[in-house]
């Protein structure tokens, strides 16, 4: 028994992906087989090569990429299945068929539009540029300052005094977060870790990044939650995006702008003419006798 029978789902997916979006020139004929590259099929006389397999499931979503040896069989049968439509699609005069050819000729016609660009855009936006623009953003967004902090959240002033007066007398501020803290950090004695002022409501940010590293408010900070004794722990300079997390982001808008610069050029050296869409006429009303007069019956005068 096929070891694929019973998997209907994933293989049946994967059917429709062979067939109908089989790599292009997948099944063409190869030179003879080499030890590095043997033959894996054979449909009536024409070989079918391991190397033609592998380019095959390269045209396949990843998920069927990354499980290639599991399912070579699958593709091996579904190429042989391929080899055959083409031999029957030969067979039925397809070749000079006109809807192919139409479908070949809008294809060629994607292909090159492709082609143009790709390399348009390998020649207009390097590495170099990208790296360039890069240290451009690190100059335009200069890293924000960050606090790293410890608070405990109360639903009154006078509790959050008493928090207060227990800190100035040597209590530890986790212990007491994780005590009377009603905030959901009180499990991590009060702990915020790293936030910058946007991260946070505005009265809580002001007095965070009012105090010096070691510090905790003298007096409650109040806010929409309740009250609040904060404690800094850290203050830094954030740190930027790195280049390998930005690169995907400024090489698009160099490409974009490398586009819009080419059709630019393209529109100014062509002859271009724009119609406005013909708007259709609105339907005339139907006449309507003049009030108190029924309309005429259709072959007959009006008595009136």
């Amino acid at each position: 028994m096929n070891q694929f029978h019973g998997r209907s789902g994933l293989f049946g997916t994967l059917l429709v992906c062979l067939l109908l979006g089989a790599a292009p020139g997948a099944l063409h004929a190869q030179d003879a087989e080499t030890a590095e590259d043997p033959t894996v099929a054979i449909v009536d006389g024409t070989p079918i090569v391991f190397s033609q397999v592998r380019a095959y499931a390269a045209s396949l979503p990843p998920q069927y990429q990354q499980a290639f040896d599991q399912i070579f069989p699958f593709l091996v049968q579904r190429m042989v299945d391929l080899a055959l439509i083409d031999k029957a699609a030969k067979a039925g005069g397809l070749s000079d068929d006109e809807e192919v050819q139409e479908r070949v000729t809008r294809l060629t016609v994607e292909v090159m539009r492709e082609v143009y660009m790709e390399r348009l855009l390998a020649a207009e936006v390097s590495e170099d540029e990208v790296q360039a623009r890069y240290q451009a953003y690190l100059e335009e967004n200069p890293p924000e300052q960050e606090v790293r902090a410890r608070h405990i959240l109360l639903e009154s002033e006078e509790a959050a005094r008493e928090v207060i007066v227990a800190l100035d007398g040597g209590a530890d501020f986790a212990k007491l977060a994780e005590e009377r803290s009603t905030g959901p950090s009180s499990a991590q004695g009060g702990d915020l870790g790293y936030f910058t002022g946007q991260q946070m409501v505005p009265n809580f940010a002001e007095a965070a990044f009012a105090l010096e590293p070691g510090s905790y408010t003298s007096d409650p900070v109040q806010t929409e939650f309740g009250w609040h004794v904060i404690l800094v722990e850290d203050k830094r300079p954030k740190a930027p995006p790195s280049y390998e997390q930005l690169e995907p982001q400024l090489k698009q808008e160099l490409q974009g702008a490398a586009v819009e610069r080419h059709l630019a050029e393209l529109r100014s050296g062509a002859e271009i003419e724009v119609f406005e869409r013909a708007q259709p006429k609105p339907e005339e009303p139907a006449m309507m006798p003049p009030a108190g007069q029924e309309p005429a019956e259709s072959g007959t005068e009006s008595t009136q």
